[in-house]
């Protein structure tokens, strides 16, 4: 199962210009780790694509690799939905709303 990570409100975008992001840096660290291994993934793939492995077993990996991102995905909207849309909100932003539901509709795709 995964961890769910609650950060101060200044771990994310709150303390910045909208578009820009500050993490805490155990968020960053940990991001970072998971999109390292992603990227050996990633490689490992190539590399079975590079050496004609069975379908089946390219397309596990891919899966995979599709599980891992999606678990980065999860841990960095944790973090902008305690940071930046609760903090947004509190401030009456008109255009986090918006912004937040365009968001969730791409990653649930």
């Amino acid at each position: 199962m995964a961890e769910l990570l609650v950060f101060s409100k200044e771990s994310c975008c709150s303390c910045q210009e909208k578009g820009t992001g500050n993490y805490l840096n155990i968020l960053q660290e940990k991001l970072i780790k998971r999109m390292n291994r992603i990227e050996g993934q990633i490689k490992g793939i190539k590399n079975m694509t590079i050496k004609q492995t069975y379908c089946d077993n390219i397309l596990h990996q891919i899966t995979a690799a599709q599980a891992a991102l999606d678990s980065v995905s999860r841990v960095l909207l944790e973090s902008h939905i305690n940071t930046c849309v609760i903090t947004r909100l509190k401030e009456e932003d008109p255009d986090i709303v918006k912004e937040f539901l365009t968001t969730i509709s791409k990653i649930t795709k």
